[in-house]
C-alpha cells in the first residue's frame, strides 16, 4: 500500500523535472541537450581552463543550482548528513572513467533520456547498453560488492563543493571579458563564443531551474542507475517513476513543439556509430551502480553531504578535461543528404572506452573478492 501511495508522487516529481528541462530547452540551451550532467560538467571544466576546446567552455549555472537545491532541501528537512566512506579515490576514479565514456556517447543518462524523448534512435541504442551495464553492476552487488560503509565526518567537508561552485559561478558572471575580432580578451575564465558552450539560457533562469531540479531530485531520490538497479535487485520499480515522468513530459513537449524526429540521422549533437553508442553507455551504467548513483545522483548526494559523491564529481571534472585534452570525446556526425560525412567517435575514444570498461569490471571483481 505504501509503495502504491508513493508512486503517483514520484511520477509527479518526474513530470516537474521534465518541465524544468523543457524550460531550459526553450530558453537557449542546445538542442537535445536541455540538461546534460556530462556535457555541463565538461563545459565547466573548459570554463576553468582544465581543457581548451573553445566550443565547450561555459560555467553552467544548472550544475551549481542542482547541488545547491539538494543542499537547501536537505538542510530544511534535516536530511543533510556529512559522510565519507573508505574508498574516496575509487569513487574519484569511477567518476573520471564515467565521464570519458559518457563523452564518447555524447551525453549522460539524463541527456540520453532527453534524446530518446526527441526521437533520437541512437539514444535508444545507448539505453539498451545502459540497462545491460546496470544489470552487470547488479550482478556484482548480488556477489557482495562493497567499497566500505560510510561514516559521519566533520560537517565542514559537506559544504566545500557547494561553496566552491557558488564562488566559481559568481566570479564567472563578474568576469570582465570582451569579444574583439571573434576572440575573447581580458578574461579570467574561458568563454565559448561559438558551439554548444555559447548556447545557454539566461543565468537566472538556469540557476532557478537547477535549484528546483536539485530539490525535487533529492526528495524523489531520482537516479537512472538506482531505478534500474532496484528493478533488477529487489523487483522494486518505485525509482523508475521519476524517470518515466521526465520521459513522458519531454515526449509530449517535443510532439507539441514539432521537434520529435524518430530517426538515427541528423540528430543534434549525436553520432550514428551503434557499437559506440551501446558500449560506452554500458560502461556508464556499470560505473553508476558501482559508485552508488548516476552522474545526476552523485551531484545530488554531494549537495546533501556525501564527501564520496563530491569526490566522484571531482573525478567527472578531471575525466572531462582528460577526454578533451587527449581527443577521446566524440564529435557529432555530419551529413550530406542521408550520408554520414564525418564526426563520430575517435580511434582514441574507442580504445579509451574499452580500457575504461575493463577497469570498471576489474573494480567490480576486486571489491567483490575483498568482501568475500
Amino acid at each position: 500500500m505504501n509503495t502504491l501511495a508513493k508512486k503517483p508522487a514520484l511520477l509527479v516529481g518526474g513530470i516537474i523535472l521534465g518541465i524544468g528541462a523543457a524550460i531550459l530547452a526553450v530558453s537557449g540551451n542546445p538542442g537535445n541537450m536541455a540538461f546534460c550532467i556530462a556535457c555541463f560538467v565538461r563545459d565547466i571544466a573548459g570554463a576553468v581552463k582544465l581543457h581548451n576546446a573553445p566550443p565547450v567552455e561555459y560555467f553552467r549555472p544548472e550544475i551549481v543550482g542542482l547541488v545547491c537545491g539538494s543542499m537547501i532541501i536537505s538542510l530544511g528537512t534535516k536530511e543533510f548528513k556529512v559522510t565519507a566512506g573508505q574508498s574516496p579515490l575509487l569513487k574519484f576514479f569511477l567518476g573520471a572513467i564515467t565521464m570519458i565514456m559518457a563523452l564518447v556517447f555524447l551525453g549522460c543518462p539524463l541527456r540520453m533520456l532527453i534524446r530518446m524523448a526527441a526521437g533520437d534512435l541512437n539514444a535508444y541504442v545507448g539505453f539498451v547498453g545502459y540497462v545491460c551495464g546496470c544489470g552487470i553492476g547488479t550482478f556484482f552487488l548480488k556477489q557482495n560488492y562493497d567499497t566500505g560503509e560510510a561514516r559521519e565526518i566533520p560537517s565542514l567537508s559537506g559544504y566545500i563543493l557547494p561553496l566552491v561552485l557558488i564562488a566559481g559561478l559568481i566570479l564567472y558572471v563578474l568576469d570582465p571579458f570582451k569579444v574583439e575580432d571573434g576572440k575573447v580578451v581580458n578574461a579570467l575564465f574561458n568563454h565559448s563564443i561559438t558551439g554548444p558552450g555559447s548556447m545557454h539560457a539566461a543565468v537566472h533562469i538556469s540557476l532557478i531551474v537547477g535549484i528546483i531540479f536539485g530539490a525535487i531530485a533529492q526528495k524523489t531520490r531520482a537516479c537512472f542507475a538506482g531505478g534500474i538497479r532496484n528493478a533488477f535487485f529487489m523487483k522494486d520499480f518505485d525509482l523508475l517513476m521519476p524517470i518515466l515522468g521526465i520521459f513522458i513530459t519531454l515526449l509530449v513537449f517535443n510532439v507539441v513543439r514539432g521537434t520529435f524526429n524518430p530517426s538515427f540521422i541528423k540528430q543534434p549533437i549525436a553520432h550514428v556509430d551503434h557499437v559506440f553508442n551501446f558500449v560506452p553507455m554500458m560502461g556508464v551504467g556499470l560505473c553508476a551502480v558501482l559508485a552508488g548513483g548516476c552522474p545526476m545522483r552523485q551531484l545530488i548526494l554531494a549537495g546533501s553531504g556525501s564527501a564520496d559523491s563530491a569526490c566522484n564529481v571531482l573525478g567527472m571534472l578531471v575525466g572531462a578535461a582528460f577526454a578533451h585534452n587527449f581527443g577521446l570525446a566524440s564529435a557529432a556526425s555530419s551529413f550530406e543528404g542521408n550520408v554520414v560525412t564525418g564526426g563520430g567517435p575517435t580511434a582514441a575514444g574507442k580504445v579509451a572506452t574499452i580500457v575504461c570498461l575493463v577497469i570498471a569490471l576489474i573494480i567490480g571483481f576486486a571489491n567483490k573478492e575483498v568482501k568475500n
